[in-house]
């Protein structure tokens, strides 16, 4: 395969929750491969930072305050990446939130939480990003970013695994519905990988002891979420559509 096919110059990414983790990272990744990148989280002070980063190394990047929550909020985001770099042709719905907690001991203000901001966000970025890629008769991809506790789950996380699970189920009625318009709608499903939401635990004994209990015996790299990140995103995977990647060292596949 020509590694042509991986490029992205001429393309208009926006990654929603790009102030922190994988967010950040993928920002960093697409800007590298040659898209014109839209930074969108809350904490805007982080994404001036990351911008200013990505036009010191070449690149082309724009900060805009995003809360995925809120349609009017997405909206105002889209709008203001199409005027700096026109339709946003590439979305990678990232932001999400976590708030471990056993059934009984789980709040409703956190079931709230976590639902609106892991599903009900991920739907109304990826609706916005579809119509404008239609209003603007052009094709486009969506890389929603699940979780492995979307295919299984684990004690403690039932909020979050039924958010990603309903990713994963809105990524194949996506998928669906908009293969016919030339855009395609595929799933990320990321293993543990250290970042902003768990390193508190994963620097724990007991996290430690978990990870070591895993079939790869250790934490995902960031940098190897950059090939399926890439080969979803370009041309590279013109053909993958409703597909699920899970990036987890094969800890799906460990022995009952």
């Amino acid at each position: 395969m020509d590694s042509k096919c991986f490029d992205l110059s001429g393309r208009v990414a926006l990654v929603t929750g790009a102030s922190s983790g994988f967010g950040e990272h993928f920002t960093r990744v697409l800007a590298a491969a040659g898209a014109r990148v839209v930074a969108g989280a809350r904490r805007e002070d982080r994404l001036h930072r990351l911008v200013d980063d990505i036009a010191a190394a070449g690149g082309a990047a724009l900060a805009v305050a995003m809360d995925v929550t809120d349609a009017a909020s997405v909206a105002a985001a889209f709008a203001a990446a199409e005027a700096k770099f026109g339709t946003v042709d590439l979305l990678v719905n990232n932001a999400g939130v976590a708030a471990p907690g056993t059934l009984h001991k789980t709040a409703e203000a956190d079931w709230d939480w976590v639902v609106d901001t892991n599903l009900k966000g991920a739907w109304l970025v990826a609706a916005e990003a579809a119509r404008r890629m239609l209003a603007a008769r052009r094709g486009g991809a969506i890389v929603n970013i699940a979780s492995v506790l979307g295919m299984a789950t684990s004690r403690g996380h039932g909020v979050y695994s039924a958010t990603k699970a309903g990713v994963i189920q809105l990524t194949k009625h996506m998928a669906l519905e908009l293969a016919g318009k030339n855009i395609r709608v595929n799933a990320i499903c990321p293993g543990y990988f250290k970042t902003e939401m768990n390193d508190e635990y994963f620097d724990s004994a007991a996290g430690q002891a978990y990870i070591a209990a895993t079939p790869g015996g250790r934490l995902g790299r960031m940098e190897e979420m950059d090939g399926p990140l890439l080969l979803l995103a370009s041309d590279a995977g013109s053909f993958i559509n409703g597909a699920l990647l899970p990036v987890d060292g094969g800890h799906l596949v460990m022995s009952i």
